[in-house]
Formats: structure tokens, sequence, C-alpha cells
């Protein structure tokens, strides 16, 4: 197992630095400017780059590189919502996702305002709808890229700090011990499996807010404190 886990990271730490993050940026930016994460989910395309992350420098810059590259996807997906929402959601990949996702993701910006802008990017699916339906609302661009911009932060810095740490970890156990390469498997799924609980746990707790639609002034906050 450590030497078919020794050459995927070899394979990714073979990617030019500058490229592999350039590429971490941009699969991060069309995950919410064009719906891409509903495909190909940006979040395993950062993992899996940041494995290749060897000094300080390069995790200075793929921090920043992610974060810039949420930042100019949501600001995207904002403003093409903003000016071409409804014509998207009619036309075949809006009908293919569904008028339910439309429908919750518009109610839970509606009811919740900020908040639900903040912990969408957390939720499955809904992170790639919520820019563009926030376009469609009353909520300014000012407001919307204040919560999305925490969000992206906390994001980021989870993701590509374990990412590269694991990798670190795994690299100075498999030195010495062949079963490092399952350790370093089992702790993957372990933070996949918890992310995704924790991902469940949010939309659980978020459902209540999606399923009725509220003033239609997403400015306004309902239940600012959770329930």
């Amino acid at each position: 197992m450590n030497e078919i886990i020794n050459t995927i990271l070899s394979t990714v730490a073979s990617i030019d630095p500058v490229t592999r993050t350039l590429l971490s940026a941009l699969f991060i930016m069309l995950e919410t400017s064009f719906l891409v994460g509903l495909i190909i989910p940006g979040d395993t395309v950062v993992l899996v780059s940041s494995t290749a992350i060897t000094n300080l420098p390069e995790y200075i810059f793929m921090v920043v590189m992610v974060i810039v590259g949420s930042l100019t996807g949501e600001t995207i997906g904002f403003f093409v919502g903003k000016y071409f929402g409804p014509r998207i959601r009619k036309s075949w990949l809006g009908r293919k996702i569904g008028p339910h996702r439309w429908e919750q993701a518009e109610n839970y910006i509606d009811r919740r305002g900020g908040i639900a802008v903040f912990l969408s990017r957390f939720l499955p699916i809904l992170h790639s709808l919520v820019p563009l339906t926030v376009g469609m609302t009353k909520m300014t661009y000012k407001t919307f890229i204040l919560w999305t911009g925490a969000a992206c932060i906390l994001w980021t810095f989870v993701y590509v700090t374990i990412a590269a740490v694991l990798k670190d970890q795994y690299q100075a156990f498999a030195s010495k011990y062949e079963w490092a390469g399952w350790a370093f498997i089992g702790i993957i799924v372990t933070f996949i499996v918890v992310v995704s609980l924790i991902k469940k746990r949010i939309e659980k707790t978020q459902e209540q807010y999606m399923d009725e639609p509220g003033d239609k002034d997403a400015r306004t906050v309902e239940d600012p404190l959770g329930s």
C-alpha cells in the first residue's frame, strides 16, 4: 500500500507548484460560478493538490489562491444570478437541477439571509446554487461577499492544512512502517466520513428554513441565533 500511495503523491508532486495551485483556484472558482461543483467537487481538487505542499511559501500560496478563487467564483455567481438567474433557472441545466433545489435555496436565503450564505458553503449542492440565487434577491453584494468570504477563508484553511499535515505525517511513518499506507487511507476515510456527518448535521438543522418561503426579503433574518 505504501508504494501505491507514494506513486500517487509523487505524481501530484511532479506537477509544477504554480500550475497545481492555479488549477485548484480555477476549480474552486468554477464550482460556485458555473455549477461545475455539481459534477467535479472543487474541494477534492484542493485536497489532492495540497498533499504536494512542501514548504511554508507553497502553503501560503495555496491558501491565498484558493481563497481568491473562491471569492472570484462567488462574485461571478452572484452577478450571473443577478443578470441571468431567471434564464438559467428555466434552462435545460436549471430544469435538470430541479425546481425543488432552486426553491430550497431561495427559501433558505429568504429566511436566513447572510447566515444561509455562510452555512451553505458547507452544504452539498446548495453551495453551488446559493451564489446564483442570492444574485436574484435583494441582498447587496457587500453583505453577500462578507458572509461568503468568512466561510471561504475558514473552509480553505481547514482543507489545505489537513491535506498538507496528513501527507507530512504519512511520509514520516512510511519510512519506518509498512502499515503507514493503510493508516493514511484510514485517516482520510475517517476525515471524509466526519466531514460528511458534519455537513448532514448542518443540513438537518437548516432544513426547517428551506421548505417554506419567508418575507421575500433576504435582508431580514429569521431566528438569527438558530434553533
